[in-house]
């Protein structure tokens, strides 16, 4: 039985402008979370039999999201190559409304910053399972582990 799980994860940095201080923040929670408790198993067995743990690479390419999968060793498994257009709409509007939240912090009541969080995670949930909709055939992961993933996916974009 493997270890099917994500030992490391690096972002393309190339692709990131800027961040400002909250979504700096929020990478940053998404990848101690994701390395703390996830679970991700490719589908396509490896040659050899390697059945895990896993080092992950995300970047975006050409309108399409490269998940580079390696041994605990750094060795490649495989990549795999996921459409961005269907996610582009979820990250446009994750970015406002997480914008919306931030300010709401900073200068609304309770009742208001709930009602913009409610509607956050609805997006974030929504998001999260396009993803494991999306790797349905390449690559098993829970749900957790998707709504991370989407934060770290989201990363990679400044501004969609």
């Amino acid at each position: 039985m493997g270890d099917h799980r994500i030992i490391g994860i690096t972002l393309d940095e190339r692709t990131i402008v800027a961040r400002n201080a909250d979504v700096e923040q929020e990478r940053r929670v998404a990848l101690q979370d994701l390395l703390e408790e996830n679970s991700f198993h490719p589908c396509r067995p490896a040659q050899d039999g390697y059945d895990g743990p896993y080092r992950v690479a995300l970047r975006v390419e050409e309108g399409r999201l490269g998940i580079e999968i390696a041994r605990e060793d750094g060795a490649a498994i495989e990549t795999l190559v996921l459409g961005m257009m269907r996610f582009r709409r979820a990250i446009r509007e994750y970015f406002a409304i997480c914008d919306s939240y931030y300010q709401a912090v900073r200068q609304q009541t309770p009742q208001q910053i709930e009602t913009i969080d409610m509607a956050r995670r609805g997006l974030h949930n929504d998001a999260a399972q396009m993803l494991v909709d999306r790797l349905d055939g390449k690559a098993d992961i829970d749900f957790d582990t998707a709504r991370r993933l989407f934060t770290l996916i989201c990363s990679l974009h400044n501004r969609p």
